[in-house]
């Protein structure tokens, strides 16, 4: 393995996938934390596929389709989030809503132009190797003021995940921190698209966090054990699909899935005697 990764760091364009794997892990377990302990996988998913209709209008119209899936996951996430809010539809129907219409968008402008299966199927299962140093100095930037809000909001997001009521109480404006999040949670999304996809990200969120949740109940050390987990995935994955030459997210996958056997068996050990 040691001798792989001395061979990723040999070409611009690998250290650029390799770095990209660091900082989405960092990303999605902080964010993975605060949407599995708010219940909010569902909405994450619908968030995620949503943004395939903003890649698909800007592959069309010829501009960056990151800008154009932010666009969507952006304006989708704040959607759910006032919808839910102000009761006027309920909140999973707004998320089935949404994501059957932007992947309907997405699938149309995708059929309207040359490359459609290649341009598919490299964002829907991600390709890392696509990875530029310009998308490297965007999620290093998103990294850094995720790490520095998720130490400095902590109590309050805490607050607000497990108790809204209480926090209100205690003069959080909770509506305008969860508005905040939406967007975090569509900026991770979206900077992310390119190591997972977008049909295998949600692993990424979720399952790194169920493995430190395992470990531990106190919400400050999931987040942290959560993005220790994404990171050693990813690199552990990347590093397999580069020695073997196979999909990247698929090996990511397995081996977080792999590490969650393997500590749910522990754990069950441990209870057991």
């Amino acid at each position: 393995m040691l001798i792989a990764i001395d061979n990723i760091f040999a070409y611009d364009f690998l250290t650029n996938a390799f770095v990209a794997c660091v900082l989405s892990g960092i990303t999605c377990g902080i964010v993975g934390s605060y949407i599995v302990a708010r219940r909010m996988v569902f909405l994450s998913s619908g968030i995620t596929h949503a943004s395939f209709g903003g890649l698909g209008i800007a592959l069309y119209a010829g501009i960056d389709p990151l800008l154009g899936a932010l666009a969507f996951a952006s304006l989708s996430s704040l959607g759910i989030e006032y919808s839910s809010r102000q009761g006027r539809i309920r909140e999973d129907s707004a998320i089935g809503i949404i994501w059957s219409v932007g992947m309907a968008i997405g699938a149309l402008f995708m059929s309207l132009r040359p490359g459609y299966a290649t341009d598919l199927t490299s964002y829907l299962f991600g390709n890392i190797l696509l990875v530029t140093r310009t998308d490297i100095v965007w999620l290093a930037v998103l990294t850094f003021f995720m790490v520095v809000g998720a130490v400095v909001w902590l109590r309050k997001l805490m607050y607000i995940t497990f108790d809204e009521d209480y926090a209100q109480s205690q003069g959080i404006r909770v509506a305008l921190v969860a508005y905040i999040m939406a967007i975090v949670i569509a900026l991770t999304i979206v900077m992310s698209i390119k190591v997972m996809g977008i049909i295998l990200l949600l692993s990424l969120i979720t399952i790194p966090v169920v493995i430190a949740n395992t470990l531990t109940r106190d919400y400050r050390y999931i987040a942290v054990l959560s993005s220790v987990i994404a990171v050693v995935g990813n690199i552990v994955g990347f590093v397999l699909s580069y020695e073997f030459d196979l999909p990247t997210g698929s090996c990511i996958i397995f081996i977080l899935v792999s590490l969650l056997v393997v500590v749910k068996c522990f754990k069950m050990c441990r209870l057991r005697r």
